[in-house]
């Protein structure tokens, strides 16, 4: 992912945010400020072969400045509406865990909310575990679900090469 992709990132972002099922931000960040979040590493975009648009993007943070959760990260998945079930999901998350895995991450984990059916399959295909229920974790602040405490289920995969 580069910054020249970031229009399109944006836009497919947004997209999550309309529906509330994606996350509990409002509204997308500015660049500067995903670039400085995002592990630049472990994020990347897949780009449809005739046109050249983007189709989806993947992005990881640390979850921790802690040297002991060096390697445990949180990840995104986001599919453009127009390319979703096409198998654009499950092509980004199977760059983003090889990326993680080669880089010595022991946890890729993510919080995903229960009505996002399509995301929680993608990680089971892909040999996420379901930790548990976050319930009433967080109140949506805008969007269809404005004012409603969500709860979230929290995922993880833990590398092939676990250290543990």
């Amino acid at each position: 992912m580069s910054p020249d992709d970031w229009p399109a990132v944006e836009r497919i972002y947004q997209e999550g945010i309309d529906t509330g099922n994606a996350t509990f931000e409002t509204r997308t960040p500015t660049w500067e400020a995903f670039d400085a979040g995002k592990l630049a590493a472990h994020r990347f975009v897949t780009v449809d072969d005739t046109t050249g648009a983007v189709l989806g993007w993947v992005a990881a943070s640390a979850t921790s400045a802690r040297p002991a959760y060096a390697g445990v990260v949180e990840h995104s998945v986001y599919v453009a509406a127009a390319a979703q079930g096409h198998g654009v999901g499950q092509a980004l998350l199977g760059a983003f865990l090889d990326s993680v895995d080669a880089a010595g991450i022991w946890t890729a984990q993510s919080s995903i909310f229960p009505e996002n059916e399509a995301s929680l399959a993608l990680h089971d295909r892909a040999g996420f575990r379901r930790i548990g229920t976050r319930e009433r974790i967080a109140r949506s602040e805008a969007g269809p679900y404005a004012g409603v405490w969500r709860d979230t289920v929290l995922i993880e995969r833990r590398s092939p090469t676990d250290p543990s």
